[in-house]
């Protein structure tokens, strides 16, 4: 009964600073530069990471963080467990971030339009080799521009200890940008479980 209360209250939380964020950044984003609108983007997720931390007692710690490079762009690249990741990788990783997610999520009322200022590496899923070849080409862009490209190369939440195929836009970009892949791992999924 605790946990379902404390989740609908981070919930709660978590719509609240998402309406607050993404309608600052839907209005004022197309002025601002780009790295103002990704620092406002950080702060979202730093927010949301202290409501989880006080509201629902999930914490984390990171180890490894001194082998970003610091003068080159790289690629991230991630497993995908829960929604914990798009929300604390936000605040984790420097500003310069471009993510290569579904277009889909581009047509969400006041986050999408938000993510669009952030102009993150938008993609049809469904498009096969279109949808590669436009990772290679936005995400050569993004490199050249000093954004770390966030990736989650199974291109889905997959739950811990399951398996999906790995796509290689990632490792393709990585090789033709002539930049450093950087893995990340987490068990994120243990505790914030898909539709969880």
């Amino acid at each position: 009964m605790l946990i379902t209360l404390r989740s609908a209250i981070y919930f709660i939380l978590l719509v609240l600073s998402t309406v607050f964020f993404g309608l600052i950044m839907a209005i004022f984003g197309w002025i601002l530069p780009f790295i103002i609108n990704s620092k406002i983007a950080n702060a979202w997720g730093i927010t949301n990471s202290f409501f989880l931390k006080t509201v629902c007692g999930l914490t984390y710690s990171v180890e490894g963080l001194e082998n970003l490079p610091k003068n080159q762009a790289c690629i991230i690249m991630s497993k995908h467990q829960s929604a914990w990741e798009t929300i604390t990788f936000r605040g984790i990783f420097p500003a310069n971030q471009a993510w290569v997610l579904k277009r889909e999520l581009m047509f969400v009322p006041v986050f999408g339009w938000a993510l669009a200022v952030v102009q993150p590496i938008a993609m049809k899923r469904k498009a096969g080799r279109e949808a590669m070849k436009q990772v290679g080409e936005q995400g050569l862009l993004r490199l050249s521009q000093n954004r770390n490209v966030i990736i989650f190369p199974e291109g889905t939440r997959v739950a811990p200890g399951e398996r999906k195929r790995y796509g290689i836009g990632g490792g393709l970009l990585a090789e033709k940008a002539n930049v450093p892949i950087i893995p990340v791992a987490h068990n994120a999924g243990v505790f914030w479980k898909r539709r969880g």
